[in-house]
């Protein structure tokens, strides 16, 4: 880690992963040296912990060996988009008077007519959302919760052919996880967690024969993740 790019750090993880996020931080990492930036621990359970105005993190249950894991969902906050056009041809000048139209305000013009937000915002469109899983032994609970995201990030440890050793160490086959992302009707799905057993093109065909919309993450892949139905996650 570059601390020095750094300027603070802030942790959050349910409690049992926090004492052990201690322990290797200031026990393995640190070893007894203070932390060269301001480190804020943050305990959390489900439900939101992180929120601006257009965005939100919140936390759920999953299960898996020990207590207090969690899956987190990214949510971008919905919104009615501003028509330029529709502004435009009402004559609301370019400025603070569409910002006030777009922040739910009505305003009146130079010539004494009054503009509402109404005629010039567009249909209500949802957030993009993103729904991230680590170590999950089933999948049953995740079903609303992923109901309809636009990209769903999850682990694919086993093959179907090992299922009854993914059931002993409370972890998915890449099988399961394409039919969560079925059962769900998710966008994209993408895969994380491979065991190095299997070769990464017998994992992506596993899950692809179910939820053909399938991605393998590989280390220091980025994607974009776009609201827009027709797009796909962007790797860069």
């Amino acid at each position: 880690m570059r601390w020095e790019s750094i300027d603070e750090l802030e942790i959050f993880a349910g409690p049992a992963a926090m004492d052990r996020i201690r322990d290797l931080l200031y026990g393995v990492v640190l070893r007894g040296t203070p932390a060269p930036m301001p480190i804020q621990m943050r305990e959390i359970g489900p439900g939101v912990f992180f929120e601006t105005e257009d965005f939100s993190i919140s936390a759920f249950p999953v299960a898996h060996r020990g207590p207090d894991c969690l899956g987190f969902l990214f949510e971008e906050k919905g919104r009615r988009p501003f028509l330029p056009e529709k502004a435009e041809a009402l004559g609301v000048p370019n400025g603070p008077l569409r910002k006030e139209l777009v922040e739910g305000r009505q305003i009146r013009l130079e010539d004494g007519r009054v503009v509402s937000p109404e005629e010039v915002l567009g249909p209500f469109k949802p957030g993009t959302r993103l729904v991230h899983v680590g170590d999950v032994g089933q999948t049953e609970n995740l079903i609303e919760v992923c109901r309809g995201v636009d990209t769903l990030v999850i682990e694919a440890t086993y093959l179907d052919k090992d299922a009854d050793m993914a059931r002993q160490f409370a972890h998915l086959t890449a099988r399961q996880a394409a039919q969560l992302a079925l059962q769900a009707g998710v966008r994209d799905l993408i895969l994380t967690h491979l065991s190095r057993r299997y070769r990464e093109r017998d994992v992506l065909q596993e899950a692809q024969a179910i939820f053909p919309n399938t991605a393998v993450a590989r280390d220091f892949d980025v994607y974009l993740v776009k609201r827009d139905p027709d797009s796909v996650p962007e790797t860069k």
